[in-house]
């Protein structure tokens, strides 16, 4: 394998953890912070919107950037502003300061999102076969190296600035020294004009892609609910004590991040629709078993599946829609990862308002039901509609 190719499929597992990373820091320090601004948890609340609606916004402008500048040229800018930005709530004073950090870190969180996975599309392309999912998972390991090193300098009585700013310049140093092994654009992806600079030609998102995002909505929706109700399922419907409770996120989160690990070499061997199809369907039955059960274990079991399950989802619909038209990928990208985002915010806001119609356990019918209609959809993604290299390899 050319060395040139191996170095830029390291520098996307570096971007992929270092993003994971510089989210979970910001999660870990949200009490400190909250403290120090003086709000309450309902305007925190309020707040995370701007993070999202940053998120979301920065998906958008920066698909057709890398399409027209390279990801070569965006991830280390992108991974630069996500990384100052990441500082910036630790300094705020007030919720007005903070409301602003929080677009600022939103915005650079979503150009990141978007960028690297388009460039984790090229890494895929170039290698000719699937790698997607193990980029995912980098992110996951990233969210696990932040609990780790927050929980020391916590315990140390670091300041939410001090182990932010620091955060801030490691992940500026890394932004930095891993932009050299980024792979240059392939082929003529830009036409050029007389004057001489590079322009995209504006290109129409296909339904094919629509269809694509409204899968990643309802995955990544899924994913939404295990993250903010698990604990509660298990504390609230089975009365479980609040130690054992927390475990019910462990347990998906876990599998969700082995399962990306090997979702890879699942989808190389049997195909990216039946990872899909099965997938899919192993999660709703694990939900379904989690959200009838009357037994702890199980519905710890239930959990624990319902993560192995979702794993390898999501990252099939970014690769087929990254490979679906390699000369518009980033912005294919941020439409199916936009909508996703959604789907992450949306989750659990519509399963509290329907607890109050019936109970909490019940309510993960929604997303069981989000699981089935993608096992029955699945075929979106078959290779048919991708790239002929990644045609080829799915032919070995």
């Amino acid at each position: 394998m050319d060395r040139y190719l191996r170095a830029g499929r390291v520098a996307t597992f570096a971007y992929f953890t270092l993003n994971g990373f510089l989210m979970g820091m910001w999660i870990v320090h949200i009490p400190g912070i909250e403290h120090r601004a003086g709000i309450s948890h309902a305007s925190l609340g309020w707040l995370l919107l701007l993070l999202g609606a940053g998120a979301f916004a920065g998906m958008q402008a920066t698909g057709p950037l890398t399409d027209r500048f390279g990801s070569r040229t965006v991830v280390p800018l992108s991974a630069a502003l996500c990384s100052a930005a990441v500082v910036l709530p630790g300094l705020a004073a007030n919720v007005w300061t903070l409301g602003a950090a929080l677009l600022v870190l939103g915005i650079g969180n979503g150009c990141l999102d978007v960028s690297m996975n388009a460039h984790a599309v090229q890494v895929e392309h170039g290698y000719r076969r699937p790698l997607m999912s193990a980029f995912h998972a980098a992110f996951s390991i990233g969210g696990v190296l932040a609990s780790l090193v927050g929980a020391r300098t916590l315990s140390w009585n670091w300041s939410p600035v001090t182990t932010l700013g620091a955060v801030a310049l490691a992940g500026l140093a890394v932004a930095a020294l891993a932009a050299p092994a980024l792979l240059r654009p392939a082929g003529a992806r830009h036409t050029v004009d007389a004057a001489g600079p590079a322009v995209s030609a504006p290109r129409k998102t296909p339904r094919h892609i629509w269809a694509l995002a409204g899968l990643a909505l309802m995955i990544m929706l899924c994913e939404g609910v295990a993250n903010d109700w698990s604990a509660l399922h298990l504390r609230n419907v089975l009365d479980a004590p609040a130690a054992t409770a927390a475990l019910a996120y462990g347990s998906f989160a876990t599998t969700m991040t082995l399962g990306r690990l090997l979702a890879d070499r699942v989808a190389a061997r049997f195909g990216p629709v039946a990872l899909l199809r099965h997938g899919a369907s192993v999660a709703a039955l694990g939900l379904t078993a989690a959200a009838l059960s009357p037994w702890i274990p199980l519905a710890l079991t239930g959990w624990a599946v319902f993560g192995a399950g979702l794993s390898g989802c999501v990252p099939q619909l970014f690769s087929a829609a990254g490979h679906t038209d390699q000369g518009s990928a980033a912005t294919n990208v941020s439409r199916v990862a936009g909508l996703g985002y959604l789907g992450m915010l949306a989750g659990p806001a519509v399963i509290g308002p329907l607890t109050h119609v019936m109970p909490l356990n019940l309510t993960f019918f929604l997303p069981v039901s989000c699981c089935v209609i993608a096992a029955a959809t699945a075929g979106i993604v078959r290779p048919s509609r991708r790239a002929p290299a990644l045609l080829e390899a799915a032919a070995v």
